[in-house]
């Protein structure tokens, strides 16, 4: 009677779209949708400033204001793309972002601005990583690790890509015209493209063992426990890894390294990021993605504590940091995906994403770039006071290490 129930579902459902195609679409989105939500600020922030005279921090907290939006929304997000599929929902977060860009280049006042940064919040909750890998999950079930790897492998070239297509932007368009080129490219190209490859239906049969009359994401006792934990460790993941992140440079600079050579060495975060995420898609399928998030955490543990003790060779640490960031991103996609299943992948990834996007954006840069004095080290301090084409820099290190 089983395998001929299982027969039968492989006959009503259609062939799963091509990985490759999948891959490829969503892989290019995300990055304009990181390089025109996250990463847009690291070009544009003094040129708002210098334009219009707003305070710089009350420029930076509209990303604050983004990544707070997203992580109220990520559960709703979720649930949706679970029971619908992830098509309409990357589509809708692609009109969303394409409207708050819009909103953004033609900002009279400092209000206007933040209020089109909650639009574009809900965009990035439905545009970036955690939306993606839901999709995914909802395609290709407990195949779908492959997938997200390959996902955050094209994704972690949109600082590569955006930054400087936001350089040129600027100095020819100006920063408005720069966001309306940005809405351009989600309007134009990355809703037709997710609305013509990405399925507007899940792919992953209900669990059929559910008990009737209770929601198909409920967690069993057991489980309430393991959910919980993994909540936990994502959200003090974030913590550490948004502080570190948005922290090194002044680090780096309060250790007497020149500001110029810890640019440098910051550069280090986005290779060692895209190697050690190559590596875990060659080689992932051989553990369990719990081993995945372990690894992540020793090696970031291990780039903290060489440059807590002052150990030679600081290009060794930021290694280190860089490759455990870059395989933690792919863990907070396929640990929930091995733990709860495809069936309810969507549906719970929400919550523990959530609480990942509130937390990172208590490390964003605001605080990190010196906005909130008056606590540290009087060298870190100092270090943190952004000048001029410094600010750009340290923004940009400290960006790409939070993707």
């Amino acid at each position: 009677m089983s395998n001929s129930t299982e027969l039968l579902d492989a006959e009503l459902l259609p062939p799963k779209p091509d990985r490759r195609v999948i891959v490829t679409a969503l892989g290019v989105t995300q990055i304009f949708a990181w390089g025109s939500t996250f990463y847009l600020l690291g070009v544009l922030a003094l040129p708002v400033a210098n334009d219009t005279g707003w305070a710089l921090d009350g420029i930076m907290g509209g990303v604050s204001i983004g990544l707070l939006i997203a992580g109220l929304i990520l559960p709703y997000v979720g649930r949706t793309i679970g029971t619908r599929g992830g098509g309409l929902v990357l589509a809708t977060g692609a009109v969303l972002l394409g409207t708050g860009l819009i909103s953004l280049s033609v900002a009279q006042n400092l209000v206007w601005y933040l209020c089109a940064w909650l639009i574009i919040g809900a965009g990035m909750s439905a545009s970036l990583y955690d939306a993606a890998f839901a999709t995914l999950g909802s395609i290709y079930g407990k195949e779908a690790r492959a997938a997200i790897t390959s996902v955050t492998l094209l994704g972690g070239f949109a600082s590569t890509i955006c930054w400087p297509l936001s350089a040129y932007l600027v100095e020819h368009l100006g920063w408005r015209g720069t966001c309306l080129v940005y809405a351009i490219i989600q309007l134009c190209f990355a809703l037709p493209l997710h609305l013509l490859t990405v399925p507007r239906r899940p792919f992953v049969r209900p669990d059929r063992t559910h008990v009737e009359g209770t929601p198909a994401s409920a967690l069993s006792e057991g489980e309430t426990l393991i959910f919980s934990v993994l909540a936990a460790v994502l959200a003090i993941g974030a913590a550490i890894l948004s502080m570190m992140g948005t922290h090194l440079l002044p680090i780096l600079q309060a250790r007497g390294i020149d500001f110029s050579v810890a640019v440098s060495l910051g550069t280090l975060v986005g290779p060692s990021q895209v190697g050690a995420r190559a590596i875990e898609m060659l080689a992932g399928r051989h553990y369990h993605p719990i081993w995945t998030i372990i690894g992540s955490t020793v090696l970031v543990a291990i780039g903290a504590l060489w440059l807590l003790v002052g150990a030679p060779v600081v290009a060794t640490a930021i290694v280190f940091y860089g490759a455990g960031n870059g395989i933690g991103s792919v863990a907070r996609g396929t640990l929930p995906l091995a733990l709860f299943g495809p069936e309810r992948y969507g549906a719970l990834v929400g919550p523990p994403r959530a609480s990942h996007s509130v937390v990172d954006d208590r490390g964003s840069l605001p605080r990190s770039a010196g906005l909130e004095g008056g606590w540290g080290n009087p060298r870190t301090r100092a270090a943190l006071q952004p000048r001029g084409d410094e600010f750009d820099a340290r923004f940009g290190v400290a960006a790409s290490m939070q993707q």
